[in-house]
């Protein structure tokens, strides 16, 4: 299979703006001159890479050309960097990121990678049981994981644990464990979700009582209205130390279980090619968690 430079920055662009009208328009070329390139590739591939859909998608030959298209452009951005080459920095690295990494210690690192790497980042919220994905499918060329089991073609390094804290308000506490915390209240009292994949209010559950959690469980996506849902007495949930950790001190938030703690292991993920700014983003990363999580 020899598929051109040329093609491949052309397949890149067409799944980034979603048509081929769009990627001729950036492109500088013909939609019809773009459909030629891609039928160029299918034909070299023998396979069907691109869905014509709206937006395009690909299919599952066209995510391993996706992978290596976006291996190339990296691989490009980084040679031109060491020549000096004015306004070097590439497009954006895809990462993903699970929501309490974001809104607690991984916005440093980014701010931690030294600014004359010029390197920018297209960051995507996604849990860490399923970030790995991302990384499979050549979406992202990075993550943060809860696998310690490396993705084929990637490294993985250990970050360190996540530390949680089960807790309430002091008024929600009063109204449904007014004697205490107990299993029994447990499975009556509301719950809050971060969405359908989260799995730390499950977790926590089906060791506090041995059972599924199946009762009344609100679902709020966003780390700022779920702190808030929860301070407001919505119901109970798992907090990041880092966002609970004044409540507890005011008293305006209480454990279920006072000193219990849950500990989410991270990792590190990244594509295992020789690249500079993977390398820089990786150290700015793994050194920011050292100090960041447990």
């Amino acid at each position: 299979m020899n598929l051109q430079t040329e093609q491949l920055r052309t397949f890149l662009t067409v799944l980034e703006l979603g048509t081929f009208e769009a990627a001729a328009g950036q492109l500088h070329v013909t939609a019809s001159a773009v459909s030629q390139r891609i039928k160029a590739m299918e034909q070299a591939a023998g396979q069907v890479l691109l869905q014509r859909t709206s937006p395009v998608t690909v299919t599952p030959a066209g995510v391993i050309v996706h992978k290596l298209a976006r291996q190339l452009r990296q691989l490009e951005a980084d040679a031109a960097a060491e020549l000096g080459i004015a306004g070097a920095g590439g497009a954006p690295i895809p990462l993903a990121v699970n929501a309490d990494s974001l809104s607690t210690w991984f916005v440093a690192a980014l701010a931690a990678v030294p600014a004359d790497a010029q390197l920018t980042f297209e960051v995507l919220r996604e849990d860490e049981q399923h970030s790995a994905g991302l990384l499979r499918t050549g979406q992202v060329m990075a993550a943060v994981t809860a696998s310690p089991d490396a993705v084929q073609g990637c490294s993985v390094v250990p970050l360190g644990s996540l530390r949680y804290r089960a807790v309430a308000s002091a008024d929600f506490m009063a109204r449904w464990f007014p004697t205490g915390f107990t299993p029994e209240g447990l499975a009556l009292a509301p719950a809050i979700q971060f969405d359908r994949t989260d799995t730390l209010q499950g977790n926590f559950f089906a060791s506090a009582t041995g059972s599924t959690l199946a009762g009344p469980q609100h679902f709020i996506p966003d780390t700022i209205q779920f702190a808030q849902a929860v301070g407001l007495g919505l119901g109970w949930g798992l907090m990041p130390e880092a966002h609970c950790g004044d409540g507890l001190r005011t008293g305006r938030l209480r454990e279920l279980v006072p000193g219990h703690v849950t500990a989410m292991p991270l990792y590190w993920q990244r594509w295992k090619i020789q690249s500079i700014a993977l390398d820089v983003l990786s150290t700015a990363v793994t050194t920011t968690a050292a100090g960041a999580l447990g």
